[in-house]
């Protein structure tokens, strides 16, 4: 069977591995002239799917819930599982407990037990939550790695104008997010920064939450760290404004003063594709199988729409399809 992939996101990557995998001949193609640069290229990598049912439907804990093990699998040594710690200043004590009551797999973690984890952040929160089961790995260095391991798999990638390829597969499947013609999609624009101090050690994800522009912080190696991100309804892929710039720029300082003197090293914007609800689908149609919607879950979910896509090309009886009941009555009215 060959099967094309459009797009070489976190989606398309995911789905060439599980396409792969069971014996299919996968040409991906994407229409920049290298790996990264889209939306997934400036995601934060947390596979953090309790945290995320703060403000999520279950059916994205659902799904996300056996990601880092994908993960693991396919990028060996990559994950790191660390769980995620979430905090607030003593001013926003109530948006840990609103926190709390909307999620599940976390257990609450006082001043000491803070200062066990990050010893970084001793002494600046009383009160916190800890989700141990939750993972995060650097989403640049999953994407080459799955990249490179596709290849040695004998998936066959063609870049920039060399993607224009169309005829002669059995099926396709369409992972190219924003690009997809669908009048459902909507663009939520997520800003980020990277900034490098050696006077802060972080071991997992920390989540600082603020009623006005909560943010979380990722560790990565090089005394990195990913500060994001901001949730604008927009399609602009222009540079990260000044107000989100200072707002990033505050909370962090406000996670630890050494922020303050870190530097910033890249600012970036990534538009993530979302569906009314926020959820993802994988919808076929013909001999196409799309993927889209992944919204702010990109590295979560993208392994369970993957093998949900995978099944679709595979099935033999009648096609799977993962979509709302809204989406189906829209269809068929």
């Amino acid at each position: 069977m060959r099967v094309l992939v459009k797009g070489a996101g976190v989606a398309g990557l995911t789905a060439a591995f599980e396409l792969a995998t069971r014996g299919a001949a996968v040409t991906v193609a994407e229409t920049t002239d290298r790996l990264g640069g889209n939306a997934s290229w400036f995601a934060g990598g947390m596979l953090a799917p309790w945290c995320e049912r703060e403000s999520a439907e279950q059916t994205v804990l659902d799904l996300g819930r056996d990601a880092a093990d994908w993960w693991d699998a396919a990028t060996p040594g990559l994950v790191t599982r660390a769980g995620t710690l979430v905090v607030a200043a003593p001013r926003d004590a109530g948006e840990l407990d609103r926190f709390a009551s909307r999620t599940s797999g976390h257990r609450r973690v006082d001043e000491d037990e803070i200062a066990l984890l990050e010893p970084d952040l001793a002494g600046h929160f009383r009160r916190g939550l800890l989700f141990p089961d939750e993972a995060h790995l650097d989403p640049r260095q999953a994407m080459a790695a799955l990249h490179d391991r596709l290849a040695a798999m004998g998936v066959d990638f063609h870049f920039g104008a060399d993607a224009r390829l169309g005829s002669g597969f059995d099926h396709q499947i369409d992972c190219t997010g924003m690009a997809a013609v669908d009048d459902r999609l909507r663009g939520v624009r997520g800003e980020m920064l990277i900034l490098r101090t050696p006077d802060v050690l972080l071991s997992r994800p920390v989540r600082l939450l603020h009623p006005r522009f909560p943010l979380y912080i990722v560790p990565r190696n090089d005394h990195r760290f990913m500060v994001g991100a901001t949730m604008i309804e927009s399609q602009s892929t222009g540079p990260v404004t000044a107000r989100s710039m200072t707002e990033l720029l505050g909370a962090a300082y406000a996670l630890h003063p050494a922020f303050g003197e870190a530097g910033i090293i890249e600012t970036g914007a990534g538009v993530r594709p979302a569906f009314p609800d926020n959820l993802p689908r994988v919808e076929a149609l013909g001999s196409t199988v799309a993927i889209n919607g992944l919204y702010r879950h990109g590295f979560l979910l993208a392994p369970a729409m993957a093998r949900l896509a995978a099944e679709i090309v595979f099935s033999h009886d009648k096609p799977l399809e993962f979509a709302h009941e809204t989406d189906r009555q829209r269809r068929s009215a």
